[in-house]
């Protein structure tokens, strides 16, 4: 069994923002070598998300409306209590971005097949800026033979 593993960098707008980021995934699958396997994708971070959907301008704003619906930024938060918590004075008041990222989950498993990722037609890899703006690191590890 092969393994090969590389990091992917978002640099990530304010606020929710999506990232279509299978063609990285694309080339570090055609890469690594492997024909077939699995390709497993982590983002590192608590405020952030991955999804597998379709990346479509209309359904992106409706993400984010529904997110700002479902989880208001603006609500009362217990982890927006900054000044009860030990932690640095520019910590930012963002309960809303961890809850949704616990909702949305961070890490995803795709069958590679003939070296290329196994998707539907209007599938793709999407990572979810939920409180940017930042670099972001998405692990990708790719196994198989």
């Amino acid at each position: 069994m092969k393994i090969k593993r590389e990091e992917i960098v978002v640099d990530t707008l304010e606020g929710i923002h999506l990232y279509d980021i299978t063609e990285q995934i694309n080339q570090i699958v055609k890469e690594s070598g492997i024909a077939e396997g699995f390709a497993t994708i982590n983002s590192m971070h608590t405020t952030t998300a991955l999804t597998i959907n379709e990346f479509e301008s209309r359904l992106m704003d409706d993400v984010r409306w529904f997110l700002n619906k479902l989880i208001p930024p603006t609500d009362n938060y217990l982890h927006n209590d900054i000044h009860l918590r030990d932690c640095p004075d520019d910590e930012p008041e963002n309960s809303h971005s961890h809850l949704a990222s616990i909702l949305l989950g961070n890490t995803e498993s795709i069958i590679v097949s003939n070296g290329k990722l196994q998707f539907g037609k209007w599938q793709s890899v999407l990572f979810i800026e939920l409180d940017g703006p930042r670099k972001r690191t998405v692990g990708v590890q790719v196994m198989g033979q």
